[in-house]
């Protein structure tokens, strides 16, 4: 059996029947509730009896031999799906050699700003030291949303990841502000001399690096959420790392380009600060995204690759289904989405049942990371209840 199998609830059902009826062949009722262990189940009929081991996690021994006759089926009807806790160690790994690089990186561009006196250089180097931070806070985001949950936090600690993330863009934003506000002042004043050798250089091993940072961060296993064509969202400070590498290495090549002119061309050394406008625009551009997905996330919106009106319509589908209110759909962070739901069923439905299909069918579709529904017999006055009524 297969680690992922072991994972999953199991329940071993070992069926024998006695009599020649036509109704001895009827099924069991699901076994889902019965407890971890050997237990017997008292037979529906009484020509048939059935002996059910549910293990959760892994298999168990029985204190008895079993026959050949035994059959395996997984119960996939749990509230939420196997977590992997701890550290995310892939994210952690490429954020730590990324941060690494930075620092080597951003010392050498020091040194060739101050020998090249070039503004956009400077800029360069500045927004790698914003990026070490950012680097700096998604690790200690990555470490603390490893803790376990707590009575006062009893979600845990997932949100941190994004607080690390927003911090990080706020962080670049600032930066950006200040270099923005300098090439102002020297497109004005226009009295400084440019070094284009040094430039050229230093901003040639600025696309370099660049490119192997962002291959380091780019390869982080992602996916967007499951079944139904979504796949899970990469982790979000790996992904604000990437974001900002990225800026990073169309400013180097801004420089870059803007350093082969003024080598050749000293007099045109207005080229400096006016890509250090250029690049000011790029970084806000490229971080906003970022900022809306976390400001989305601490509003406990739904995420945008999930489709409130689907998900609804998913419930209705289960037969005995009549009505779904009090749907939330939200996120603990960008990869870990949450779903809540009441289902109002006709007064002779079998409300396990109901619930057992509903779990299974959300799980499947879109692998949420955890759910909570609560089953109730649908009631007239719903419809026109103001707290049962849907959002538009």
């Amino acid at each position: 059996m297969d680690k992922e199998q072991q994972k999953q609830p199991l329940v071993i059902e070992y069926r024998k029947n006695y009599g020649t009826s036509a109704s001895s062949q009827q099924p069991f009722a699901p076994a889902a509730s019965q407890p971890a262990g050997t237990s017997e189940q008292q037979p529906l009929l009484p020509q048939q009896r059935s002996i059910i081991y549910c293990v959760h996690g892994q298999l168990a021994n029985s204190c008895c031999e079993l026959p050949n006759e035994l059959s395996i089926r997984k119960i996939d009807s749990h509230c939420h799906k196997p977590r992997a806790e701890g550290i995310d160690k892939i994210a952690r790994k490429k954020l730590m050699l990324a941060s690494m690089l930075c620092i080597i990186f951003m010392i050498a561009e020091i040194i060739g700003g101050i020998y090249s006196n070039s503004l956009a250089i400077a800029t360069d180097a500045a927004h790698l030291m914003a990026d070490l931070a950012s680097f700096m806070i998604s690790l200690f985001a990555l470490w603390i949303a490893a803790r376990p949950s707590t009575k006062r936090l009893s979600f845990g600690w997932y949100r941190a990841e994004v607080i690390g993330a927003l911090l990080s863009v706020l962080m670049i934003w600032v930066v950006t502000a200040i270099l923005f506000y300098l090439a102002v002042l020297r497109t004005i004043n226009k009295d400084f001399e440019l070094n284009g050798e040094v430039m050229l250089v230093t901003s040639g091993l600025g696309i370099l690096v660049n490119i192997i940072m962002g291959a380091t961060l780019h390869h982080h296993g992602h996916s967007h959420g499951g079944g139904g064509g979504h796949h899970e969202e990469q982790n979000i400070n790996v992904r604000a790392a990437f974001v900002h590498v990225l800026s990073d290495f169309v400013q180097s090549l801004g420089v870059f380009i803007a350093a082969l002119v003024i080598y050749f061309k000293p007099e045109w050394n207005i080229i400096d600060p006016i890509c250090t406008f250029l690049f000011s625009v790029l970084v806000l551009g490229t971080t906003l995204a970022i900022m809306r997905d976390a400001i989305v996330v601490l509003m406990e919106g739904t995420p945008k690759y999930l489709d409130y009106t689907e998900v609804m319509q998913t419930f209705l589908q289960i037969e005995g289904v009549v009505r779904v209110h009090n749907l939330r759909i939200w996120a603990l962070s960008i990869n870990k989405i949450a779903l809540a739901a009441h289902l109002a069923v006709e007064p002779s439905t079998n409300t396990e049942l109901v619930l057992n299909k509903a779990t299974e069918t959300v799980h499947a579709k879109y692998q949420f990371f955890e759910t909570t529904l609560q089953i109730e017999v649908f009631q007239p006055d719903m419809e026109d209840c103001n707290q049962c009524s849907n959002p538009v």
